[in-house]
């Protein structure tokens, strides 16, 4: 799997060296310049032959297929470290966003509770809206209006029921006097008569 990943990565440096002929170096070392400079150096260096079947090949010296090899896996290696090193960074910004979110969501609800709170007031350990603790305010205060008036009204009933009261009382007690005074009288009367009664027996 390695070989062949190698080998295409070779395949397309190779195919981009091809299509870039204005980036031809002059370097003098397999060990020198990039990997794609080396590549370079590699083919100009290479020999041309023709097979037993007249196919053109290509003869290169193995070291500097060797060199290249490990040139090339140095590359990767080091690729790969930046990969992995990458990834930690975009691991590590991934948990700084989402430790962010959830700090984000926690301000966010304290912010709503915060607000509910200012918004609300307090009533036998129930919060209320300020607007529904309004309203209950205004209509116990028309309630303790409304029982207010009805007391007054209650209050002057009574007291004009008292006052008549008194005042058939007073009438009461009057003509109970005049029924009296005019029964003493009476009685006075009677026994005026009865002692003149017995007075005239007497005489006789």
């Amino acid at each position: 799997m390695k070989s062949l990943k190698i080998s295409i990565l070779i395949f397309l440096l190779f195919f981009s060296t091809k299509i870039t002929l204005a980036q031809e170096t002059n370097i003098e070392s397999i060990n020198e310049g990039s990997i794609n400079d080396q590549f370079e150096f590699l083919i100009r260096k290479s020999g041309n032959f023709k097979g037993t079947n007249g196919q053109a090949y290509e003869a290169v010296k193995q070291s500097w297929l060797f060199a290249l090899k490990a040139h090339t896996l140095d590359s990767l290696k080091t690729i790969r470290k930046d990969l992995n090193d990458t990834k930690a960074v975009v691991d590590n910004q991934a948990k700084e966003i989402l430790d962010l979110k959830s700090k984000l969501t926690n301000t966010q609800n304290d912010l709503d509770k915060t607000n509910t709170e200012k918004d609300s007031m307090a009533l036998f350990g129930l919060l209320m809206s300020k607007t529904n603790y309004n309203m209950l305010m205004w209509a116990i205060i028309a309630a303790l209006l409304a029982l207010l008036i009805l007391y007054i009204y209650k209050f002057r009933n009574s007291n004009a029921i008292t006052k008549q009261a008194k005042r058939n009382l007073a009438e009461i007690e009057e003509e109970f006097d005049e029924h009296r005074r005019v029964a003493l009288e009476r009685e006075q009367k009677v026994r005026r008569q009865l002692q003149d009664e017995i007075n005239k027996q007497k005489g006789i």
